[in-house]
């Protein structure tokens, strides 16, 4: 990140507020994960300062923070025990984080978009849930379990739900007042408008409390003194000598043993996992959904770990604890997270007696509503709202890291997360529609943009579901690999299985290297056959079939390369439709239909002249069509011009600016009740736009019995029964179109008497 970010004047305030809460609580935790792991107390302090100031530096998370982690304490307490001295497992902490840095350059931060959501989500309530859990006893004053162990399996032989049982007998009133005064100040400091925007931290404020009321304790008559076991204890070092004896240095010596190697790896490994994932987790909870570099957040990480096991810390992660206490605070930019590393080193070699005056208490309050705003009800709600499939892996991800540890919880998560996807890839892997072309039904099969062997069952039960004498296509246009088995599956089936039950195979969309070339083998276009064989009633079904895709969004898969040379030689439509010219209601695409299938008229206000009338007869007596439909639609501009000039004698060239307008606005005015259009200019717009459809139904009518009272070819086809003619209304609302087949056969029957 530029200087000039990191060091912004308004951000400022807020990154160095940020900074002393989150000091405030990484103290404890810092202690906390070093006792929990069998280690040195002063290493989680050294943890602490390098993950808040050299990974600080490095990262270009802008409100992540790292330090000694929760979720590694089984992880350092087993590799210590395992190779038998804390100096050996520095140096094998080193080889992590020189592993970390190799993941990094690696690019393999990537990994981290394989994330699902939903177990991200349940992480982050999750640990919500345990915040609050863990911090109600230390609120309390039942400080048994060292501050930072997240497990639910506990150092001191309880876990996480019979700790309450255990605190009933070991409640403390000077803590447990300290605890509950804390919450009450950090849950109403923010609803008081003054003190929302003073610059003072409410964490802060606590924290003062906590250690007034301690102080003023240790004289209280009733027992409520606060001892050092409810306190911070940092430890205390008399000399600067001593204090430099806190920093221990790897045991090179071992560089040749392999299990410093195994253990390296195996830290390397969890960390970087648990890296990914908090950072993923910490960017879904910032409030500006900034995204941070993951790979670089790998380097950063292995820097630091490298650092401290070279000064004898524990290993450092991305922490997601301290990371939301950051973002709560407000933290803005990565230098929140500095502050808080250089509060931590200054504070542990210059005020560690002052530090150990702190309550434990009081800190716990900050984390517990921390966990509060974590394990939100909003977010419950959001995953239930987004259908079980995100749910359940959201639950079950809570529950499983509640009662287990951050680590075993979150490998349970992305298993169930795993089976879930697995399963939906084996229920629904494809994507199937049934089409009706001229030619006959095809299965439209859509393959997935990645088709891998988990595919392989459903498509191989869709390929036999096909009966005999079916007609499949197979539809690769949006697939950017396909598994071999898939390939294998598809040409086994395309050469052997479907010639033998008499399955046609089209296919379209296939690479050049999978040597399934394009091929349709339906008909998808109007031919001199299917002509031939269709009657009347059937084309209009057709067009009523067309409509309803083209609505619902489910338009035909149609080749119109191959149909331009189908038909290039000839054309064999199947009807004549007159339509307005309006720009909404081109034919081809209300009624989803191809090249070839129609001939279009249109012309305003859908009206007939003996032009039209001449390509209708040529349409219907020679090229063979079968149907004649009149097509009106709704908020028709020429039928509004004919309504407004109603009954006037204006001039229409002078009124609407057209020379040529007039013949068409008085067509369309014959099918007007001139005397309902009287004083319009006191209708509300409602209900002109009422009159202006009903109009353009009823001109739509009266062009259906000119053509048959006009024409006596079209006519005399009619009563031979070779065509039909039919009149409709489009409206460009809703797509829809509504055929008036009881009018227009009432009409061809007036003309026939």
């Amino acid at each position: 990140m530029p200087t000039t970010q990191m060091f912004s004047r308004t951000s400022l305030p807020r990154d160095l507020t940020a900074g002393m809460v989150v000091f405030l609580v990484a103290l404890p935790l810092c202690l906390g994960v070093a006792l929990a792991s069998n280690a040195p107390l002063f290493s989680g302090l050294l943890a602490g300062i390098v993950g808040g100031i050299v990974v600080g530096i490095i990262s270009q998370s802008h409100t992540s923070v790292s330090g000694p982690a929760a979720g590694l304490t089984a992880i350092v307490a087993a590799q210590l025990v395992s190779l038998g001295s804390f100096e050996t497992f520095l140096l094998a902490v080193m080889v992590g984080g020189l592993i970390q840095i190799g993941l990094g350059l690696a690019r393999a931060g990537s990994l981290s978009a394989f994330f699902p959501s939903s177990v991200i989500k349940g992480l982050l309530a999750a640990i919500g849930v345990i915040l609050i859990l863990k911090q109600i006893p230390h609120v309390l004053g039942h400080d048994t379990d060292p501050e930072g162990e997240m497990s639910f399996s506990q150092p001191d032989h309880e876990n996480t739900l019979t700790e309450f049982y255990a605190m009933l007998g070991d409640l403390h009133p000077g803590a447990a007042l300290i605890g509950l005064l804390s919450i009450a100040v950090l849950m109403f400091w923010n609803k008081i408008p003054s003190l929302k925007k003073s610059s003072i931290p409410a964490p802060l404020v606590v924290v003062l409390l906590g250690v007034g009321l301690s102080r003023l304790f240790q004289h209280s008559v009733w027992g409520w003194e606060i001892e050092a076991s409810h306190l911070v204890q940092v430890p205390v070092a008399k000399s600067f000598s001593e204090f430099r004896s806190f920093l221990i240095s790897p045991d090179f010596s071992q560089w040749t043993n392999p299990a410093v190697y195994t253990s390296g790896l195996t830290i390397a490994i969890v960390a970087s996992l648990e890296t990914l994932l908090n950072l993923e987790a910490v960017d879904k909870i910032d409030p500006k959904q900034r995204s941070s570099p993951s790979s670089r957040e790998l380097i950063a990480q292995g820097i630091g770990n490298v650092l401290v096991g070279l000064i004898g810390g524990i290993p450092v992660t991305s922490v997601i604890v301290r990371s939301s206490v950051n973002i709560n605070a407000g933290g803005q930019t990565k230098l929140a997270t500095i502050v808080h590393g250089l509060l931590l080193l200054v504070s542990v070699m210059f005020l560690p007696v002052w530090l150990n005056m702190i309550p434990l208490s009081c800190l716990a309050a900050i984390l517990l509503v921390t966990g509060l705003k974590l394990a939100s009800p909003a977010l419950v709600r959001q995953m239930w709202s987004e259908g079980r499939y995100q749910f359940l892996p959201f639950v079950l991800t809570v529950v499983s890291i509640v009662l287990t540890d951050l680590l075993i919880g979150i490998g349970i998560g992305l298993a169930i997360s795993l089976m879930f996807i697995l399963r939906s890839n084996v229920r629904r892997p494809l994507r199937t529609i049934v089409e009706r072309h001229l030619g006959g039904d095809v299965l439209h099969v859509e393959l997935a943009n990645q088709v891998s062997f988990l595919n392989r069952a459903a498509l191989d039960q869709v390929l036999n579901s096909i009966p005999r004498g079916g007609h499949v296509l197979l539809d690769a246009l949006n697939t950017v690999y396909i598994d071999p088995d898939i390939l294998s599956l598809i040409h086994d089936f395309k050469e052997k299985t479907a010639p033998i039950r008499g399955v046609k195979v089209s296919l379209r969309g296939f690479r050049d290297k999978y040597k399934l070339r394009d091929e349709i083998q339906y008909v998808d276009y109007s031919t001199c056959d299917l002509q031939g064989l269709l009657t009347s009633a059937q084309v209009l079904q057709i067009l009523q079939e067309g409509n309803e895709r083209f609505r619902t969004g489910k338009r035909l898969t149609r080749d119109l390369g191959r149909q331009l040379q189908a038909t290039a030689l000839g054309q064999h439509p199947l009807a004549v439709l007159l339509s307005c010219i309006d720009s909404r209601t081109p034919g081809e695409l209300i009624f989803d239909l191809g090249l070839g299938d129609i001939f279009s008229i249109r012309i305003a206000g859908n009206i007939i002249s003996q032009k039209v009338l001449g390509s209708m007869e040529y349409g219907c007596a020679v090229a063979g069509a079968k149907l004649i439909a009149v097509v009106g639609h709704t908020q028709c501009g020429a039928v509004t011009a004919a309504v407004n000039l109603a009954g006037s004698q204006d001039n229409v060239e002078q009124a609407t600016g057209c020379q040529n307008l007039e013949p068409i606005i008085r067509e369309i005015q014959s099918a007007i009740d001139l005397p309902s259009c009287q004083h319009l200019e006191q209708w509300s717009a409602k209900e002109r736009a009422n009159l202006v459809d009903a109009v353009a139904r009823r001109n739509v009518m009266h062009t259906v019995e000119s053509i048959l009272r006009e024409s006596r070819t079209i006519n005399r086809l009619v009563q031979e029964g070779q065509i039909v003619v039919v009149g409709a209304m489009y409206d460009v609302v809703t797509g829809q179109i509504d055929f008036f087949t009881e009018e227009s056969d009432a009409a061809q029957s007036a003309a026939a008497s």
